[in-house]
Order: C-alpha cells, then structure tokens, then sequence
C-alpha cells in the first residue's frame, strides 16, 4: 500500500477503537515515526495532514530539519546529554527524560534559550534490562529531585511495551503506565502537567489506545519496513 493509504488505514484504525472504548479519536495524535526515512517519503505523509513526526536519533533531526521543521517535532529515542544542545530549539517534546543529569541539561540549555521544555518521563513499566527508562518505584522520586527546574515541564509518560506477537500480552504494560499517569495527577509539582501518555506502536498501538495512549507512535504501519542499511 502506499503511505497514504497506509495513514487512511491507520487512521480509520484509531476511529474505530476510540468507537469501541468511547473515547473521542481527536484525543489521539498520531506521530510518524521518520527513523532512516527520506525526505521525500516524509513529505508524502506530511501531505496527508500528518504534523507530529518522531525521530529517534539526533543526527537525523539535524539532517532533515529543513524539511521537517513546519510539522511537531518528537525526540522519542534515547538521548545522550552532550546532544540535547543541538535540538533544544527545535523540538516540541522529548519523550525521553529518564535520568537527573539529562534534566539538568535540559533546563540549562532550554533556559539559555529562554523557552520551556516539555517532556515525557520514559517509564520501564516492563522492568526490561535492554530498555531506557525508570522504573516504576522510581518516578515519583525523580520528580521530586526535579521539581525545582523552572526552564523544563513534565507532561507525560512514555513507555516502549516488549514486542509480542499476540499485542494482549502487552495490555498489562499500558494498564500499569496510565495507573502511574493517574496517580501523578493528584500530585503537585509545579513543573509537572500530566496531559500525555505516548505508548503504543505499529504491532500494539490498538491496545494503547484502549488503555488511553493519546499519543501512538506510527513508523511501519504508515512507511513500510525499514532499510536499516542505507
């Protein structure tokens, strides 16, 4: 299929589950996952009225930033502290906040630029030694030695669920983040606005959205398998 039949698809998708769970699908922002994508491809989805875009390594953001700029741009992989200075200004979320020393980057460099950054605390919800992110008994901690920050904003969690084949398997990781989600809400930090919990992907994003993702974050269902040789 074509990457604009791949967006109808998933699109219709997200309509039909937010229909079965009762949610509104607006609620649902939809990112193009762009990793190892051409410009052209991108272009083709930004066509079709796509304006949030994942990347998850920085080099690429810097590459495409020309082409990518009029859409939302999410930094939704690991990022290394001695980058965050080349996308401070150019992105509008991280979804990758996991570590106290990244946060005092952030709000360094976010403060030079006198903006604020928004951010996702990424959660390893499945306790995965191969995965990025805090564990679960940890967030709340880390808030607190973040809640001085003035220059960063945390409005979210995200979560990557382990692949299964049978995406059910991973319901209980989506169910446990969005428990943290609403746990947090009651807290008062004044840099915390929980509002997002991006989870979900092209084998699980369904299931996602059943346990509340609002944000989906879409790669092979919209542009195919990937070439990873290029």
């Amino acid at each position: 299929m074509s990457i604009k039949e791949n967006i109808d698809h998933v699109r219709s998708e997200i309509d039909e589950i937010c229909k079965k769970v009762d949610r509104d699908s607006n609620e649902v922002t939809l990112i193009a996952v762009t990793k190892t994508i051409d410009t052209a491809r991108i272009g083709q989805a930004l066509n079709e009225n796509i304006k949030d875009v994942g990347e998850n390594k920085v080099q690429e953001i810097m590459n495409k930033y020309e082409e990518i700029k009029d859409a939302k741009i999410h930094m939704i992989g690991h990022l290394q502290t001695n980058k965050v200075k080349y996308i401070i200004d150019k992105v509008s979320l991280i979804h990758s906040l996991d570590r106290v020393s990244l946060a005092k980057e952030i709000n360094k460099r976010a403060k030079q630029h006198n903006i604020i950054m928004d951010t996702l605390v990424q959660v390893n919800v499945a306790n995965e030694e191969t995965k990025f992110g805090l564990k679960v008994e940890a967030v709340e901690s880390f808030l607190e030695e973040i809640k001085h920050m003035e220059n960063i904003r945390v409005v979210g969690l995200m979560t990557i669920a382990p692949y299964e084949e049978d995406s059910e398997n991973v319901r209980i990781y989506f169910k446990g983040l969005k428990k943290i989600f609403e746990e947090l809400k009651g807290k008062d930090y004044s840099n915390v606005n929980m509002k997002y919990l991006s989870m979900g992907m092209t084998n699980d994003y369904k299931v996602a959205i059943e346990e509340g993702a609002n944000f989906i974050r879409i790669g092979t269902g919209i542009f195919g398998l990937r070439n990873y040789d290029k």
